[in-house]
């Protein structure tokens, strides 16, 4: 038997599709993904907490779900949105259908509807309030939450995603980064530890003594949700280390720290997110293919009157994509190095951070 399940925006539409993973109703910003693979990686990554993720890829399921492709220890996203989705998984690897997957963490999806007019209609109107259920709710009552949500702009997010704990990998090496946890992926960590520097992970609201009081050669402020004028903890930690370590940011982590130091942000009409974004570099003229998922950006402009320098744009828009501070050790990326499946061409900041660390 068929279970019906429903999407209701926040603009009066409702649609109607066929309901998979978990009997609930959930609330979020309704945003898409043009990533062709990885939705594994995606539903579980942090920097989704807050959104109905949808996938502009026809159809997901087909291989199946692994714990090895996990970004954090669990689902982060609030709905999942398909096109159609798949039952009979065909990779060798896999441990469970994404069906089963989204039952475990009590997520819903939805399938059956037309993802290429959502994606139109997000293009066109920006990210939309959304709610959606596997449950019978009359649409006028689903329209209703959907409507009196609040924006993700306010929300507080990272502290529903940041370890709670001081942690600690690979204590035995020579080089350790600090990584203040705003919603770390795990391929963040992985991509430290395979060049052997161990990372100690710290709650974003840790002050700066304790982090100091680890001896870290280096500092990273990581990736995470929703928008960074929320995280103030997090700026006022930066502002007292910005001239103690190299430092190091990527997506979050570089809106945090360039408001260290007094630059602005602001929300994108629909954000970038997928596997396919060109970034030029405007020292080299070197274009990348990047692997990007945020919805919030700097203000090129507001860089201006910082000690901050515009290293990387994105091709498509012109929105900041790397800044350097002008005499500190101090990079940032928009974009995601680390990310698995993606494109390679960026890998190697790492290995310029890490070099960043030794030279200090």
């Amino acid at each position: 038997m068929v279970k019906m399940a429903k999407l209701a925006l926040e603009d009066g539409t409702v649609l109607k599709g066929e309901a998979f993973g978990y009997k609930t109703t959930k609330l979020g910003e309704l945003i898409f993904s043009t990533g062709m693979g990885g939705y594994t990686e995606s539903l579980t990554d942090p920097s989704f907490k807050g959104e109905i993720l949808m996938s502009t890829y026809p159809l997901e399921g087909n291989h199946g779900v692994s714990e090895d492709w996990y970004q954090s220890d669990k689902i982060q996203v609030e709905g999942f949105v398909v096109r159609e989705v798949c039952h009979e998984v065909s990779n060798f690897s896999s441990q469970r259908t994404l069906d089963d997957f989204l039952k475990e963490f009590k997520t819903p999806g939805i399938s059956g509807v037309d993802t290429r007019d959502l994606t139109l209609k997000i293009r066109e109107r920006g990210s939309l309030k959304a709610a959606i259920t596997t449950e019978t709710i009359s649409d006028d009552e689903l329209l209703e939450m959907a409507k009196s949500q609040p924006s993700i702009v306010d929300m507080d997010l990272v502290h529903k995603v940041s370890t709670k704990d001081i942690k600690e990998f690979k204590e035995d090496t020579n080089k350790k980064v600090a990584l203040i946890d705003c919603g770390v992926k795990r391929n963040i960590i992985k991509s430290f530890l395979e060049r052997d520097i161990g990372v100690i992970l710290f709650p974003y609201n840790t002050d700066y003594k304790t982090i100091l009081d680890y001896s870290p050669n280096g500092l990273m402020i990581t990736s995470g949700p929703g928008n960074p004028d929320r995280v103030v903890e997090t700026i006022e930690t930066m502002k007292k280390l910005s001239n103690r370590l190299p430092i190091f940011g990527i997506c979050m982590g570089q809106q945090l720290i360039a408001k260290s130091f007094g630059a602005k942000s602001y929300k994108m009409k629909f954000g970038h997110r997928g596997e396919n974004q060109p970034v030029k570099d405007l020292n080299t003229g070197k274009v990348f293919i990047t692997s990007q998922n945020h919805g919030f950006t700097l203000d090129k402009e507001s860089l201006k009157d910082t000690d901050l320098v515009l290293t990387q744009v994105n091709l498509n828009d012109g929105t900041p994509e790397g800044i350097s501070h002008k005499e500190l050790p101090l990079h940032c990326i928009q974009y995601h190095p680390e990310a698995c499946p993606g494109p390679n061409d960026t890998r190697d900041v790492f290995d310029k951070f890490s070099q960043m660390m030794d030279e200090y």
